[in-house]
């Protein structure tokens, strides 16, 4: 797993793929644990993807190669290539609305979840560029604290369920 470069991304994508495994658990067990790392890791995202594309947008130009779908190599290396600022800083922006989303309640932690499990498959033909299969182990994890963490904010401990 070389790019053209030379560059190896074998640690980086044991890296993801080891995080994506440790969120899945913690979605299962500790919820909100989970959702607290979904929360830094799109807030991560969001800015280092808005920093990035304004300042070495030809970075992204490097996903192209590491495409597993011709249809998304064509879209990167057509369309995308004339409009890397305003497309990443785009998804940035969605990035950092799911970020603040799933630190809330409904009406927004919902969305929020949704958001990102699209988001995170979306990214799933990118291959290796996206850590792949840890994007699609974090939509999982996204989907168990959906059916779990809806009712209450992140910062708050649920209530604990009285007997009467």
């Amino acid at each position: 797993m070389n790019d053209e470069s030379g560059n190896s991304y074998l640690g980086m994508l044991i890296i993801s793929n080891v995080f994506a495994i440790l969120q899945l658990l913690a979605a299962a067990r500790w919820q909100r644990l989970a959702r607290l790392s979904f929360v830094l890791l799109f807030a991560w995202a969001s800015c280092t993807n808005w920093i990035t594309s304004q300042r070495i947008p030809g970075v992204y130009m490097e996903y192209a190669n590491l495409a597993w779908s011709d249809l998304y190599r064509q879209f990167i290396n057509g369309w995308f290539s004339q409009h890397i600022q305003l497309s990443v800083g785009l998804i940035a922006t969605g990035q950092a609305l799911i970020a603040i989303g799933l630190a809330m309640k409904q009406p927004f932690f919902m969305p929020a979840c949704y958001g990102a499990i699209v988001f995170l498959l979306a990214i799933l033909p990118l291959g290796v560029g996206a850590g792949f299969p840890c994007t699609a182990i974090m939509a999982i994890a996204l989907l168990i604290l959906s059916t779990k963490e809806a009712n209450h904010y992140l910062w708050k401990k649920k209530e604990p369920v009285r007997s009467q």
